[in-house]
């Protein structure tokens, strides 16, 4: 969803979304799959999914050091502390599982957009690994994000997907996430480099009308979120 950030740096959102790489529309549900908080044993299998999603959804948007820089091991090192002490607010990393085995993960957190408010939720980070689309996926950690964000109470759900990516934003418009009209130039090269994204919002609250005041929460500490205006690395 977003554009990357360095692996093992701090970002400013948490992780991060963003969320939009990996998507395909899901074709069915697939046996034994689940959707659960991570932990730190889901690390080293989440560094890999990404790698894989971040290294095929930026590729050609980022430059070539960037992108060589999108490694399972940077990825797992950077969610770890965010894993083992969560920061203040709204913010939750998820799985997907096929069986036992990791295909993709999601992050949660409280919007940091400036017209946000504190009853707005962001999805921070998205992917699947390629060889686990079209089974439904994708759907269920959209799903898992919008149930914990509706728990927490917020009426509102946000996504920034890069403009390139069509089939991500169609996947997104399929469960309920409309564009808004907003966009950002998001830096992804040490050089300033920028690559454009456009905002995704959905109503997910009782009150559609009530404005969204301040965003709920700090924004996480750790973790390669694609939400970091530091040079890229992986969402």
């Amino acid at each position: 969803m977003s554009g990357p950030a360095t692996p093992g740096q701090g970002h400013d959102h948490g992780q991060g979304h963003r969320h939009e790489a990996g998507l395909d529309s899901d074709r069915g549900p697939s046996a034994d799959a689940s959707v659960g908080k991570a932990g730190l044993n889901d690390l080293p299998a989440l560094g890999i999914v990404q790698a894989a999603v971040w290294q095929e959804a930026y590729d050609g948007i980022v430059p070539p050091e960037v992108h060589a820089a999108f490694q399972p091991a940077a990825f797992a090192a950077g969610w770890r502390e965010s894993v083992s002490n969560p920061p203040p607010g709204v913010y939750e990393l998820l799985v997907a599982r096929a069986g036992g085995q990791v295909v993709g993960f999601a992050a949660i957190a409280p919007s940091q957009d400036p017209d946000a408010g504190q009853t707005t939720g962001e999805i921070i980070a998205l992917g699947v690994h390629p060889h686990g689309r079209r089974q439904g996926h994708g759907s269920r950690l959209v799903n898992a994000c919008v149930d914990r964000l509706r728990e927490a109470g917020a009426e509102h759900v946000a996504a920034w997907v890069l403009v390139p990516h069509e089939q991500t934003r169609a996947f997104l418009a399929a469960a309920g996430l409309t564009p808004d009209g907003a966009y950002r130039d998001r830096v992804v090269s040490p050089d300033g480099a920028t690559a454009r994204e456009a905002r995704l919002v959905a109503h997910i609250g009782a009150a559609p009308d009530t404005p969204a005041p301040q965003s709920p929460g700090a924004p996480p500490s750790a973790g390669p979120s694609p939400r970091s205006d530091s040079p890229p690395s992986p969402e």
